[in-house]
């Protein structure tokens, strides 16, 4: 294992957040505050409780993961997209470096700024609600694993892009989407029972349910199913990209 050389992609992609300070950690935190002045004191001051707990912190979850997806996706893609876009990927590509040494620098990278934001987020949030959670280290580790997979999601769309519209595609039209319609906002016990079924095929309710639970003690799905959701998609994204690198596909043309 060449440490070296993913010390140094990680430390360079790092980098890149703290030359762009305010898009990388200033909006976040102004986007997150918005949604608890839109969602916390408009809708909640209709909506008290869901499920028992306080809608404003009910929530927070919910935030945490809609950003911590989208940043995932978008610093990975990111990441991968420049250097192929400029050329320097045959550099890398000709280094004695290794595809998971490639992956964890660029991955590692992404999932570090995504953990980062989350946990902002985290701190902004409790500024407005109580916030009591009561799986510290469950929340930890949907976190990890969830910025581990979605950094990984990402790695193969900026690989896949042309141009930044098709880098842009996914993560506006689908990853967003998918959360918002995924229970972030609300209990999907909530919707009539036809609703229920068709939600289920959503991917982004476990991943939100799973993380609910580890503040509240409650779930939509089982926590299990949630784990088992996670790592079934962490080794999708693991296999996908083994085989691109392996095929050279979007990388040698």
């Amino acid at each position: 294992m060449n440490l070296t050389a993913v010390a140094s992609i990680y430390k360079f992609e790092m980098a890149r957040t703290f030359r762009s300070i305010f898009q990388s950690v200033i909006s976040p935190v102004v986007s997150t505050s918005l949604y608890f002045v839109v969602f916390g004191a408009a809708i909640g001051s209709r909506i008290d409780t869901v499920e028992g707990i306080q809608y404003g912190a009910f929530i927070v979850p919910g935030l945490m993961m809609l950003q911590m997806l989208m940043q995932s996706v978008t610093n990975a893609a990111l990441g991968i997209y420049f250097p192929k876009f400029i050329g320097t990927i045959y550099e890398v590509q000709s280094a004695p470096v290794s595809v998971i040494e490639i992956v964890m620098g660029y991955v590692g990278a992404a999932a570090t700024k995504s953990m980062m934001i989350g946990l902002i987020i985290l701190a902004t949030a409790s500024l407005f609600v109580d916030l009591q959670i009561q799986h510290p280290l469950a929340m930890l580790a949907f976190m990890v694993l969830t910025c581990i997979s979605f950094a990984l999601f990402g790695f193969i769309i900026g690989i896949w892009a042309g141009n930044f519209e098709q880098l842009n595609l996914i993560p506006m039209l689908v990853i967003t989407p998918l959360v918002f319609l995924g229970g972030a906002f609300y209990s999907i016990s909530m919707l009539p029972e036809a609703w229920q079924t068709i939600a289920l095929f959503n991917p982004v309710v476990y991943l939100v349910s799973g993380f609910r639970w580890s503040f509240f003690s409650m779930s939509d799905v089982s926590v299990g199913l949630s784990l088992l959701a996670i790592a079934g998609f962490l080794i999708l994204c693991l296999a996908v990209i083994t085989w691109i690198f392996k095929t050279g596909w979007k990388l040698r043309s």
